[in-house]
């Protein structure tokens, strides 16, 4: 069956998501997640995309674990660098996701397929391959969610007390999956103090990629419920607006008192 286009001739805005998968270290993937959100298995997805996001396409990567809130499998998203300024802030004081500025190059050239993120003047993932071919995509549709933490910290920054405790988000989407593309490559992670995926979500098994166009059906955000305030209190200082661990909204210092 013929799939029509997601887009017009011209358009750049329904690009198919690059998604990358590998397997980390089980307790690496748990050290970053806030109690009350359960490790699965210690898979990460990296994924570069371009959407249209406020009337205009917004090309991004977008880094997550997978992990279960309440016994519901899904993802917990660390972090999604953007290209546009508009949808950062907004992101996060409404809803809690973890967006920040980025810089991004994606894009497809014949069959050859190439993706980085530079944040801070640190390229942090890159990944370059060559597309081998279709593979079937998934019958029907069916349901994803994604984690999000929303929270704010008392005013004068108060030790363990929050203007807002925290909660998780709940991102539901439903997708139906219309072209899939195998992809062959190699995936980069470099060292970055502002994005520290290379060391704090290591690479311990080959990566695998796929080009993914899929058309969502439905999407809901919403309050899934409270983490423990006291608990969650050492995870609330992140890089930026990220959910990578932070000191005072930038990369941890080696020695804290001398920042």
């Amino acid at each position: 069956m013929t799939t029509p286009p997601m887009n017009r001739p011209g358009e750049i805005a329904g690009w198919p998501k690059l998604v990358i998968t590998y397997r980390s270290e089980p307790g690496k993937v748990a050290a970053l997640l806030p109690p009350g959100i359960e490790p699965m298995e210690p898979v990460v997805t990296v994924g570069f995309y371009c959407v249209p996001v406020l009337g205009e396409p917004e090309l991004g990567v977008s880094v997550k674990v997978e992990a279960a809130w309440q016994g519901r499998p899904g993802h917990y998203s660390l972090g999604l660098g953007i290209d546009q300024e508009a949808a950062v802030h907004v992101s996060g004081e409404t809803n809690g996701q973890p967006k920040f500025l980025c810089d991004i190059t994606y894009f497809r050239f014949g069959d050859t397929v190439t993706a980085r993120a530079c944040h801070q003047g640190y390229t942090f993932v890159e990944y370059s391959g060559t597309v081998t071919g279709e593979v079937p995509p998934r019958d029907g549709s069916f349901e994803e969610h994604e984690w999000w933490t929303k929270y704010s910290r008392a005013i004068g920054g108060a030790d363990g007390a929050y203007d807002f405790p925290p909660h998780v988000v709940d991102v539901a989407t439903t997708f139906e999956q219309r072209h899939i593309e195998a992809v062959d490559g190699t995936l980069v992670l470099r060292p970055s103090p502002w994005d520290p995926i290379a060391d704090l979500l290591p690479m311990v098994g080959p990566a695998e990629a796929q080009l993914v166009t899929h058309r969502p059906t439905a999407r809901s955000i919403t309050d899934a419920g409270p983490l423990d305030p006291a608990a969650f209190w050492p995870f609330a200082d992140v890089i930026g607006g990220s959910r990578w661990p932070g000191w005072r909204g930038g990369p941890k210092p080696t020695d804290p008192g001398t920042r």
